[in-house]
């Protein structure tokens, strides 16, 4: 059983939420949540509250679902839309800033797979 939950125009960069995510892939949700409730980076606290949806939404899927069992399967960090800004700068110019957006996808899942599994790809056979 899957669940998913999203965040969609989070005001952050996604490089950085990035950093962020990569620490929780393929975790437990327990040991997930405490990671993230001890990140001092802005975008922790809004990973930790989707990640709490996911697991809500999964507990909504199937009354029976164990919470104890489920792992972060698939996290993913995608770019939003940039705000585009001007800001003055010196001599009658402007430089322009691009503020950031990012939406970020989370799944749960209760299957234990390899978490950067290719699913239906062809494996090279090395030769020696």
């Amino acid at each position: 059983m899957e669940a998913t939950a999203t965040l969609k125009y989070l005001k952050a960069s996604p490089q950085k939420v990035r950093l962020v995510a990569d620490l929780v892939r393929g975790k437990k949700v327990e040991e997930a949540l405490n990671i993230l409730r001890f990140t001092r980076k802005t975008c922790a606290k809004d990973l930790e509250k989707l990640l709490r949806s996911a697991i809500a939404n999964a507990e909504n899927k199937e009354a029976g679902a164990d919470v104890d069992e489920l792992v972060v399967s698939k996290i993913y960090v995608n770019e939003g839309p940039r705000e585009k800004r001007v800001q003055p700068a010196p001599m009658g110019r402007a430089y322009r800033i691009q503020k950031r957006q990012s939406h970020i996808t989370v799944h749960v899942s209760d299957e234990v797979k390899a978490v950067n599994e290719r699913s239906g790809g062809k494996g090279r056979a090395r030769a020696k």
